[in-house]
């Protein structure tokens, strides 16, 4: 049995520690997102096999008006609290639409990365000077805490690109259930889920030709190998994708090519590893309608109505508390 040092001080090295002296190995996937990440999963935006960006940028385009006017029927105003905000370019549709028309609202983006959320918040200081914006680092469950306190006036919550998509069903539900005590009877929820669909359109979303999305999960040990010491060598791993078109689940792996031993100094731990041994870095899992339904009823949520692509490859879906 492996012995825990007493010197981990920070949640990434608590983490990273967990995760690689577990069986079998995981990361968990929140920590590819440094600048690097951050850069990488731009560029998997990018990419024409990575459906989910134009499909809700097409949605939350061609539904403005209708959305904005659900957004904005409080007469006191709202908060626009947007969980994973990322670039912002889909929410920036809303934004652009809410300040022409001089909505009463406060745009509050929040991310894990502080290098995504302050970059957000210089591009917006200069493309809408007289949008009200908070940004503010932080995860998701510790953010859900400080939600409880906006009680003032309606809150709009934004979880975009399917982000959702990154929990399985039963930590899906909790999630929702923590945004539901959160929320007042006005408050609302509004949510991309990615669709099930042709499990080879899936499967190449995640699996580019190019190697971008290959880049972006050895990020992980990249940080690793920068942050804490490590010495992974990246091309002795390999990117694998899988699918499950039942449970609608996809999921990345790091791949073992020979066996090796890895070691990381800030954790003083050894790793080893054996042929084909994997970690496995990510979760995107895929909906349906019903499953949709069962997640909401489950949260106690109402869902109060949704807007879809033309192919129904996505859909954005507008909760209340029930």
């Amino acid at each position: 049995m492996i012995q825990k040092p007493n010197t981990l001080t920070t949640s990434f090295e608590e983490d990273t520690y967990k995760g690689l002296t577990a069986h079998p190995k995981y990361l968990l996937s929140k920590y590819i997102y440094d600048k690097k990440g951050d850069k990488l999963f731009q560029d998997i935006m990018q990419m024409p096999e990575y459906y989910l960006t134009n499909c809700e940028f097409n949605i939350i385009k061609k539904h403005t008006d209708e959305i904005v006017t659900i957004f904005s029927e409080e007469e006191q105003g709202f908060d626009l609290i947007e969980l994973g905000a990322g670039d912002g370019k889909k929410t920036k549709i809303l934004l652009q639409h809410l300040v022409e028309q001089k909505q009463n609202f406060t745009y509050i983006p929040i991310d894990i990365s502080e290098n995504a959320i302050n970059g957000l918040v210089n591009t917006l200081s200069k493309e809408f000077p007289e949008l009200k914006v908070e940004g503010e680092k932080g995860e998701y469950f510790e953010v859900l805490e400080q939600l409880k306190t906006y009680k003032s006036r309606k809150k709009v919550i934004l979880i975009l690109g399917s982000n959702i998509g990154n929990l399985l069903h039963p930590k899906a539900i909790d999630f929702l259930k923590k945004l539901n005590q959160s929320l007042n009877k006005q408050d609302l929820l509004f949510i991309g889920f990615d669709q099930k669909k042709h499990p080879q359109t899936i499967l190449d979303a995640y699996n580019d030709a190019t190697g971008i999305t290959e880049a972006f999960n050895k990020n992980h040990l990249l940080r690793i190998n920068k942050e804490l010491d490590g010495d992974f060598d990246l091309h002795k791993f390999l990117h694998w994708e899988v699918y499950d078109p039942e449970s609608g689940t996809a999921k990345s792996y790091l791949v073992a090519k020979e066996t090796l031993e890895v070691h990381i100094k800030k954790l003083n731990l050894q790793i080893k590893f054996s042929q084909w041994e994997t970690i496995h870095t990510e979760i995107s899992q895929k909906y349906d309608d019903t499953i949709i339904t069962w997640l909401a009823n489950e949260a106690g949520l109402t869902i109060e109505t949704s807007f879809a692509d033309e192919k129904n490859y996505y859909k954005n879906y507008i909760f209340k508390k029930n």
